[in-house]
């Protein structure tokens, strides 16, 4: 269990809700407040951010990016893009106050040691490491260093990136390691969202595993939770109308606000492993379970056989699978037909 806050992490513990708002807020610090106002209000956990710095990934300007923006495709360079979406750096102190008012935890995806560093003296409390970073293991290695809880996705990943990430992460030391299953695809079709990687990821890592959620609707994310997933992150906007690449495949406050109440709804369904009656159940047990009746109308005296027995509600009396007490025995009154045979009326 990995603890953020005054929030526990890990099976058992309810799951951690996170709007991704990315670079949704398209630069703009004011939108970027209300998104977490919005995101609060729909009852989230957490809002992640990218405080990223373009020049770390992105040196050809000649490289381009292909979306639908407000129902138009978009061919723009990638670089004219990130640009245009970096948070400065005093935003960090910025929007982690504005989160702490809203009693959200505030985290963002690094992608060099200054961001890292940035981060820290902005108190985030923990990190996140994206799925296009999976293999820069010098990067993990510092996030980890920080001892902080830091979150890998895992999306494009081979099983071997995923043990050379993790074993990077874990050989300093830091056990506060949380992998997200990711399918990187935008939108991610049903087909490619593979949920029983959750549990298999569980098994090999022993960590607390989330999903990272690309896909339409809420359905992958509440199937997640049954699957185990303790953390829950889904892209995040105003608006889906709102210009940009992922506002489009991205959830607004209604759905927001809908996915936490099936989450949470979820959690409650899957209840307990043991094999015990609910109180409900209890009570149902004595209207609708079958009990031990005469057949028909029986005089004193009669030795019981299987043919004298019956089995009808209400249950409170013998159960049919006690019925072989009762035959070969003779009785010690008569009884209607349809009366409960109990161990009293024999002789």
């Amino acid at each position: 269990m990995i603890r953020i806050g005054r929030r526990e992490i890990g099976p058992g513990a309810p799951a951690f809700v996170v709007a991704e708002i990315g670079i949704n807020h398209n630069g703009d610090l004011d939108l970027a407040r209300r998104m977490i106002d919005a995101a609060a209000q729909a009852g989230a956990d957490s809002v992640k951010f990218q405080n990223y710095r373009t020049e770390d990934f992105v040196s050809d300007r000649t490289l381009t990016i292909d979306y639908v923006s407000q129902g138009t495709a978009v061919t723009e360079s990638q670089y004219d893009l990130f640009k245009r979406c970096e948070l400065p750096r005093a935003a960090l102190r910025d929007l982690k106050a504005h989160c702490d008012a809203r009693g959200l935890v505030f985290h963002s995806t690094p992608t060099s040691e200054d961001g890292i560093r940035d981060l820290v003296d902005a108190g985030a409390p923990l990190l996140k490491n994206g799925s296009d970073y999976l293999t820069n293991v010098a990067l993990i290695r510092a996030m980890s260093r920080t001892g902080l809880p830091t979150v890998l996705s895992t999306g494009m990943a081979t099983a071997s990136e995923v043990d050379d990430a993790v074993r990077a992460f874990r050989e300093t030391g830091n056990d506060r390691l949380i992998l997200l299953h990711c399918t990187s695809a935008y939108p991610t079709p049903p087909a490619e969202t593979n949920l029983r990687r959750i549990p298999a990821l569980a098994a090999a890592y022993r960590c607390p595993v989330g999903f990272s959620d690309h896909t339409e609707g809420v359905a992958a994310a509440i199937g997640a939770v049954a699957l185990g997933a303790c953390w829950i992150e889904k892209h995040f906007t105003l608006d889906t109308g709102l210009p940009g690449p992922d506002h489009r495949f991205s959830c607004d406050p209604a759905e927001l606000r809908a996915l936490v109440g099936a989450v949470r709804r979820m959690e409650e369904s899957l209840g307990t492993a043991d094999l015990v009656p609910t109180e409900s159940e209890t009570n149902g047990r004595l209207a609708y379970r079958l009990s031990c009746v005469a057949a028909r109308a029986l005089p004193a005296g009669h030795v019981l056989a299987d043919a004298d027995i019956a089995f009808r509600r209400p249950g409170t009396g013998m159960p049919p699978a006690d019925a072989h007490r009762l035959t070969g025995r003779a009785l010690a009154r008569g009884l209607a037909a349809g009366a409960p045979i109990t161990p009293g009326d024999l002789q």
